[in-house]
């Protein structure tokens, strides 16, 4: 995807410290503190212009949302729509989604979402798809015991490997949809990249997967 410069893009996301985390790594440990409630800490990796998030948090008031995004001028269209709809259980973070333990303490995150994520198709790429391995080890370090991911993607290839590296690593898959629209699943609220591909007719898959509980 081209990404078009957004000059101002960094001026703005520095005006708005109430959506945009300046310094998430202080952060580290204390995010209920920072939404000042106890609620479950919900984070969606690679956020986008952050429609998913932000519908999400209009639909589940007594969850805490956070959305991570590398890219300043994507995170900035994300930042338009948490201004306009002054949701106080959405925080956002301009970081690389490598590096979520120094944001997160062990435990600290009930829930990650994964939506619509570079496939990186070529195996020399595989170390950067979101759900290879290492990521895989990310996410339980920071998550709940028997934390989930909830994955969706219009990528058939990227969906076949991510089930197989879920396989893998041991978790549990709860529920798998390979035709999501046109399942029984309730509630589901749609990224921009969702609505756009299944406007065209593309299926959209769709799978949650468990870690395990430790002895």
């Amino acid at each position: 995807m081209r990404l078009r410069h957004k000059p101002w893009a960094s001026e703005k996301i520095s005006d708005h410290p109430q959506y945009v985390v300046a310094e998430p790594q202080e952060k580290k440990g204390q995010w209920n503190k920072e939404f000042g409630n106890d609620n479950q800490i919900h984070i969606e990796v690679g956020t986008g212009k952050g429609q998913f998030v932000t519908e999400m948090a209009r639909a589940n008031p007594d969850v805490n949302y956070i959305g991570i995004e590398l890219y300043e001028s994507v995170i900035v269209t994300a930042l338009d729509r948490l201004i306009e709809a002054e949701l106080p259980n959405v925080k956002l973070l301009n970081v690389d989604a490598r590096n979520l333990t120094e944001y997160f303490e062990a435990g600290e995150v009930d829930r990650v979402y994964l939506n619509f994520s570079d496939p990186w198709p070529k195996n020399r790429h595989e170390k950067r798809r979101l759900t290879y391995k290492d990521f895989l080890s990310m996410y339980e370090q920071i998550l709940i015991k028997g934390g989930e991911i909830h994955f969706k993607t219009d990528n058939q290839g990227l969906f076949e490997y991510s089930l197989k590296s879920f396989s893998w690593y041991g978790l549990h898959l709860n529920f798998l949809s390979l035709d999501l629209h046109n399942s029984e699943f309730e509630g589901n609220i749609m990224t921009e990249y969702e609505e756009k591909f299944s406007a065209k007719g593309q299926r959209i898959y769709r799978v949650e997967a468990q870690f395990q509980h430790q002895a």
